[in-house]
């Protein structure tokens, strides 16, 4: 399976930053659709960089087109200054984007998720994500994969001190309890969303991947 088209949303994050990286050195695919509200500054022949507004979506969903649409886009509550704000990037957006790639007959859809995620749960951030999960598994893509990572690692932009604190003393912690916690480089989740298209999944039309599997999937 060579020369795919690849779409992508979120490519200015921490995962996404490294996704775009490696599709672009990476044989299998000869496009690489990226959409986002400000510009990476990456010039490469196989890369369409689109400059777009994510609450008018409707108007550069027609852009949507190829083999697979990689979802990495996300934000804290922090950063998005409320809950409804994190509620429109971490879902509703996502969701969108997820539903116009279906319409335009995008085959194959990857969700960076998250460890915990669960529709049911009183935990906001993870009953977002077990919503968009649960969500876009009914949408009309041939394959819908969702990545269920822990904390991330990985070199951010912006500088998160508390942040790094906690990844510190979770990557301490988690070597000898709640492994099922333990950090994961966002280079490794980003090898393991490119890893998760070419693999044989035992659901042909919906996977699930935990974390001590997308350790797996990272190193195919």
């Amino acid at each position: 399976m060579k020369n795919l088209t690849a779409n992508v949303i979120g490519a200015t994050g921490l995962v996404g930053s490294y996704l775009v990286r490696l599709l672009l050195e990476d044989d299998r695919f000869g496009e690489v659709n990226i959409f986002t509200r400000r510009t990476t500054g990456i010039k490469h022949e196989k890369l369409n960089e689109y400059l777009v507004d994510f609450d008018k979506i409707s108007s550069w969903a027609e852009k949507l087109q190829g083999d697979v649409l990689f979802s990495s886009l996300g934000t804290t509550r922090k950063k998005a200054g409320s809950i409804k704000k994190q509620f429109l990037v971490d879902y509703t957006y996502q969701y969108t984007v997820a539903e116009a790639a279906a319409q335009q007959k995008v085959s194959d859809y990857v969700l960076i998720s998250s460890a915990g995620a669960n529709a049911k749960s009183k935990i906001f951030y993870s009953k977002i994500k077990g919503e968009l999960d649960d969500d876009v598994r009914k949408l009309d893509f041939e394959k819908t994969i969702i990545l269920r990572p822990s904390i991330l690692d990985g070199q951010r932009g912006e500088q998160r001190g508390f942040e790094q604190l906690s990844l510190k003393i979770t990557r301490w912690l988690t070597r000898f309890v709640f492994k099922r916690y333990r950090p994961i480089h966002a280079q490794d989740v980003a090898k393991a969303m490119i890893n998760s298209v070419f693999r044989k999944h035992d659901t042909p039309s919906y996977s699930i991947y935990t974390l001590d599997e997308l350790f797996e999937l990272a190193s195919d």
